[in-house]
């Protein structure tokens, strides 16, 4: 059963990936680093280890990363720490 934690993880993972779909350059530049086809991103977001990508991706932008974390009200370390959670880092 998935913690809290990784509850929120995957949340901040998802609300990323709403926040690529709202720019199409940046979606298309998430697909083609993932290797997802646009019609399999719903099935993968269901994979921690995709969501991890996901926050991976967002961390690597920083114009990105700044963007989303001021839209979203949420601090770096924030996202940095889902990102941990998603890969199995961050436990508790």
């Amino acid at each position: 059963m998935p913690s809290d934690n990784s509850a929120e993880a995957e949340a901040i993972a998802i609300q990323a990936l709403a926040h690529f779909a709202q720019d199409p350059e940046t979606l298309e530049r998430f697909l083609s680093l993932s290797g997802i086809a646009p019609n399999k991103i719903r099935e993968a977001a269901s994979s921690p280890g995709f969501l991890a990508g996901v926050l991976d991706f967002l961390m690597q932008n920083e114009a990105i990363l700044l963007t989303f974390s001021a839209n979203n009200g949420m601090r770096a370390e924030t996202i940095a720490s889902a990102h941990r959670q998603l890969l199995g880092y961050d436990i508790g």
